[in-house]
């Protein structure tokens, strides 16, 4: 096995899944969410934890999406799509792997530019994942 092999393997695993006070806002999952910004959401969904299979959105890692009309330097409108976010764990070295696929997600929306904007404020804990996250990691062999 490569080191490439071995490090996507253990993407992740030091993820503690303690439990804590989710934020009143918290989990976000694009409910009410409309035009660009629900096609972003929509994406969303369908990118997995590298490490098992939940979606980024039930995990509570998506802490707000947005869509800004911007101009370009001729003045032509264009559309900037931002997801903020976090992660289970802040060292995670799956990092740049998730994001790209974000960034990607959100480009494919047929936004103009992408950003991801990681935030570990408020910290992530299982509280924050919904309960189709909940359901998944039961199926996948974890007790949450």
């Amino acid at each position: 096995m490569s080191t490439d092999d071995a490090s996507t393997e253990a993407a992740c695993g030091y993820t503690e899944y303690v439990d804590g006070e989710a934020p009143e806002d918290f989990p976000k999952t694009g409910e009410g969410a409309t035009g660009i910004e629900a096609d972003i959401w929509e994406t969303l969904y369908e990118i997995e934890d590298p490490e098992m299979p939940v979606s980024i959105v039930d995990l509570g890692l998506i802490y707000g999406v947005r869509v800004v009309e911007e101009e370009d330097e001729e003045g032509e409108p264009k559309t900037h799509g931002i997801v903020e976010m976090t992660l289970t764990y802040t060292g995670c070295p799956a990092r740049d792997y998730i994001t790209n696929d974000v960034k990607c997600a959100i480009l494919a929306s047929g936004v103009d530019e992408a950003s991801v904007r990681l935030r570990f404020t408020p910290e992530w804990n299982v509280n924050m994942v919904t309960e189709a996250g909940r359901e998944a990691l039961r199926d996948f062999g974890l007790g949450v």
